[in-house]
């Protein structure tokens, strides 16, 4: 049986990373759907990043980022979703056609294919700093490359996009 000292401090804990979790899911989910223009998809990846997060907690919040920690985390799996896509796609298919024809209405919906179209570095790069707000140096930090190679992949990726998407005149 459990002492109550031990018990007050797992709870603590536990309650401490519930507070990080609720803080922190919901950014987490949606830079994830824009990585993947899945629900279900960045639905798993922030939920499996936040669940290796929880299972080393006592490592994890005493990092100067937790957050960073679980960014990094998700960008990791999306990085493995993407490689067992691909090996699946090179065996069954020759190509998938998008058979999603409200694609060209809606302006987020040309937004989300258009960043499907970019190499995962570029679009990582794009949704840490012009979606969540990041600096070159800590998007740099969390998808391991120095701050010149993010601001190179963020030039290129917004020129894809301009391409993409059409000039707009601001």
């Amino acid at each position: 049986m459990m002492e109550p000292v031990e018990l007050r401090a797992a709870t603590g804990e536990a309650a401490n990373f519930e507070a990080f979790f609720r803080a922190g899911y919901p950014t987490l989910f949606q830079a994830a759907y824009l990585l993947t223009s899945d629900r279900q998809e960045a639905d798993d990846i922030a939920q499996e990043a936040f669940l290796r997060a929880y299972e080393r907690w006592d490592r994890v919040h005493a990092m100067d980022s937790p957050t960073g920690y679980v960014y990094r985390v998700a960008l990791n799996l999306n990085r493995s979703r993407l490689r067992k896509v691909a090996v699946r796609a090179r065996r069954v298919f020759a190509m998938v056609p998008d058979d999603d024809p409200a694609a060209t209405v809606l302006a987020s919906r040309q937004v989300l294919d258009a960043l499907s179209q970019l190499p995962p570095g570029q679009r990582e790069a794009i949704v840490l700093t012009e979606w969540l707000g990041l600096g070159s140096e800590e998007a740099g930090q969390l998808l391991g490359i120095d701050a010149s190679s993010v601001r190179g992949r963020l030039h290129r990726g917004r020129t894809a996009l301009r391409s993409l998407l059409g000039e707009v005149d601001e």
